[in-house]
């Protein structure tokens, strides 16, 4: 097995979390006895898998034995097929290795704004997040949404997804910044070829237990009647709420609940959250620039292209990964540049 896989660290690191589960000031905190167990399931999780892949190591070899002992070459394409699927199996287990970060585990809040072009970008921001909740959907992961501006004629012009599961911010940490489409776009009667642009947000939903000084003095309160398509569950009141936080100029919103105070929790865990990822990605260039990596990773750089026209292509900036099923990446296929992402940065 590759030595990534240390399995007797994770043996100690499993038996040093169950001992502090046990301790009063933990399991008396249902916020911090939460964390630790889930990270508790996260280790057993991968020496299961571990014990799983070494017995098919194990059992591969002996079927090879066996083949080259009876010399039944029809055995051989099953012997590919058990391999390709260990392959599989491997990779899936060293991504949850990568998965380290101190907020890897949580909850994340996805964030898209349109860039500039009108109509063409807020399409192209629509396309994003469909393309996440594709993602969410196959990989286990719930999402809501909990602000949302619509764009003119299509798309967005903003919204925010919240995805639940366990390392849905350590998967989705890999997508901030600038992505780009090149398309001949469907709003131009000419049919001329078109580049648009949308920034991706991403921050850990942090639990209450983790302190994050905000003093009220800095913070700009507006309330207002939320958005929706109508119906009954249309809201009538002003129970959005709209958070400047000064010091940084970051806003937050929230029109997800019908109570103007749950939104203005929301809104004010989203901010912290917010806070934290601009922190974290601090410390991760400091990370890259002590390995003498020289791309930046960050929050307004452009990371992604995504190519229609004059031939197909996604390609991320910083891995330089790419693949030609641009098709299959927008209905949410972009594990592998995940992936490739958080090799980099480990």
């Amino acid at each position: 097995m590759p030595t990534v896989f240390d399995e007797e660290k994770l043996v100690k690191e499993l038996s040093e979390k169950k001992e502090e589960s046990l301790k009063p000031e933990v399991y008396s905190n249902p916020s911090l006895c939460g964390t630790l167990n889930k990270s508790i399931k996260k280790i057993e999780f991968e020496l299961e898998k571990l014990a799983s892949s070494r017995k098919k190591i194990s059992d591969i070899s002996d079927y090879i034995d066996l083949t080259e002992m009876e010399g039944d070459e029809s055995m051989v394409s099953d012997i590919d097929s058990s391999i390709d699927s260990l392959e599989k199996e491997i990779n899936e287990l060293y991504l949850e290795t990568l998965l380290s970060g101190d907020y890897d585990l949580n909850n994340a809040y996805v964030k898209i704004h349109s860039g500039a072009g009108g109509t063409e970008a807020c399409d192209w921001a629509g396309m994003l997040q469909r393309m996440y909740q594709m993602f969410a959907d196959k990989n286990g992961f719930k999402w809501s949404i909990t602000d949302k501006i619509d764009g003119d004629g299509a798309g967005v012009k903003s919204v925010t997804l919240k995805v639940v599961g366990d390392n849905a911010y350590g998967y989705l940490k890999s997508e901030m910044g600038v992505h780009r489409l090149v398309r001949i776009s469907p709003f131009d009667a000419n049919k001329r070829r078109h580049t648009s642009f949308a920034s991706v947000e991403v921050m850990p939903e942090i639990n209450q237990d983790v302190e994050i000084e905000i003093r009220p003095e800095d913070l700009k309160v507006d309330v207002y009647r939320s958005g929706g398509a109508g119906g009954q569950h249309v809201n009538t009141t002003d129970s959005a709420v709209r958070i400047t936080h000064l010091p940084t100029g970051i806003i937050v919103a929230c029109q997800q609940e019908r109570s103007q105070l749950k939104n203005r929790e929301m809104a004010m865990e989203m901010l912290k959250s917010k806070l934290l990822a601009l922190e974290l990605d601090k410390k991760m260039q400091e990370s890259l620039a002590l390995k003498g990596d020289a791309k930046k990773i960050e929050w307004g750089s452009q990371i992604r292209s995504y190519v229609f026209c004059p031939y197909t292509m996604v390609k991320d900036h910083r891995t330089n990964y790419e693949t030609s099923d641009v098709y299959g990446v927008m209905d949410g296929n972009i594990k592998e540049f995940i992936f490739e992402f958080l090799k980099l940065i480990n």
